[in-house]
């Protein structure tokens, strides 16, 4: 290999991570390239709706074809955008009405994606809110994402891990696997890891030798050809506190080390890895720092 592949290596290896952060959409979703730009973000994520309510006004066309326009000037492709549904659905929900309500707004969700482009939605798996057992919840979970599959196009649903916070679930490699052994069409299922959830349910992912051993047993029970993005969030409670507290990069629990090893771990290439630390100010300096690891 001569100088000049080296050269285009190292260039190629630059731009196999794209990180980014769950930027601002307010103004209208056409916005949320700008935002990420602004930032230096190779990535980003957004809500394509008020996250707060149930439903929201229908995208206007101008809307989406400005948003569609700017993420073509600035080079963002569908795998490097990681929209986020709203806080309030709960695709396992043991309440019937609540349940119904869940998976309309879920369906509206991917339906907003599909006029954007997009090719993935992010969501939190469901709760089970002491009301039934957790498999159970889980089973209601895979049923939610079978309907909303089955009636809309080309989005893959993905699945976030939890910290395992109340009556969350999602937790355990075990409960990403039992859900995605029931999703019919495993084309359109994927897994979103945030690295605050994972260290406050339990895995050991600060050490070299638990970090080893996590993603061998996420590799073993789910597998790398499901992860379709990751949170990049320091951890501000300590690891299985089961206490869902984002902090900023090397502020917290977690440290940087493991930031620097995913940077330079090519399981975690070509996907977006999105920033959702409390510091909106400190994101471009993130960022930038995050690139700057890669050896």
């Amino acid at each position: 290999m001569d100088f000049m592949d080296l050269l285009l290596l190292a260039k190629n290896k630059q731009t196999m991570k794209y990180v980014g952060a769950h930027v601002s959409a307010s103004g209208g979703v056409e916005n949320a390239p700008i935002n990420a730009n602004n930032i230096g973000a190779k990535a980003f994520a957004l809500f394509t709706k008020n996250q707060k309510q149930w439903f929201s006004k229908a995208l206007t066309p101008e809307s989406i074809k400005a948003f569609r326009d700017n993420c073509e000037k600035y080079g963002y492709s569908p795998s490097q955008i990681l929209p986020h549904d709203s806080y309030l659905i709960n695709l396992g929900n043991p309440v019937e009405e609540n349940l119904r309500k869940s998976r309309s707004a879920f369906l509206d969700e991917l339906h907003r994606c599909e006029l954007l482009g997009l090719d993935r939605l992010n969501f939190h798996p469901g709760s089970h809110l002491k009301k039934i057992s957790e498999e159970e919840c889980l089973t209601t979970i895979a049923e939610s994402i079978n309907i909303a599959l089955d009636k809309s196009k080309g989005v893959i649903a993905v699945i976030e891990n939890t910290a395992g916070q109340g009556t969350n679930l999602g937790y355990k490699f075990e409960h990403l696997k039992f859900i995605i052994d029931r999703v019919e069409d495993k084309d359109r299922v994927g897994v979103c890891l945030d690295t605050c959830h994972t260290f406050a349910s339990g895995y050991d992912i600060k050490s070299e030798k638990g970090y080893e051993e996590t993603f061998l047993e996420f590799e073993s029970i789910v597998g790398f050809n499901y992860l379709k993005g990751m949170h990049f969030n320091d951890s501000k409670k300590d690891i299985s506190t089961r206490v869902d507290r984002h902090d900023s990069l090397g502020k917290g629990f977690i440290g940087e080390s493991l930031f620097q090893r995913i940077m330079n771990d090519p399981r975690f290439d070509d996907i977006p890895l999105i920033l959702e630390t409390p510091d909106s100010d400190l994101w471009k300096e993130e960022i930038k720092w995050l690139y700057g690891q890669i050896n």
